[in-house]
């Protein structure tokens, strides 16, 4: 059984997902976005690096359809090796 939500589905959700600054970070994020939210489009993902650019927060907005579906994301994204902070 689902656990109760105050969001109401489906909803546009933004992740804010953060990690050091390698060339393809923005890459790994998005193939696990996708992989829950097939109708994502990478090109939205907003990218802000820290003031000494070791660090990269992404920002992706996904059409959530379910909290078990915005549970396992955050759960695939958080177990990456290189995410250290999905909010």
């Amino acid at each position: 059984m689902d656990r109760p939500t105050l969001i109401e589905f489906p909803t546009d959700f933004p992740l804010k997902i953060m990690g050091l600054a390698a060339p393809d970070f923005a890459q790994h994020v998005v193939d696990v976005v996708l992989r829950h939210a097939p109708d994502f489009d990478p090109a939205s993902v907003e990218m802000r690096p820290s003031s000494g650019a070791k660090y990269l927060a992404l920002t992706c907005t996904v059409r959530a359809t379910s909290q078990k579906q915005l549970d396992a994301l955050y759960r695939d994204l958080t177990a990456h090796h290189m995410v250290k902070v999905v909010l």
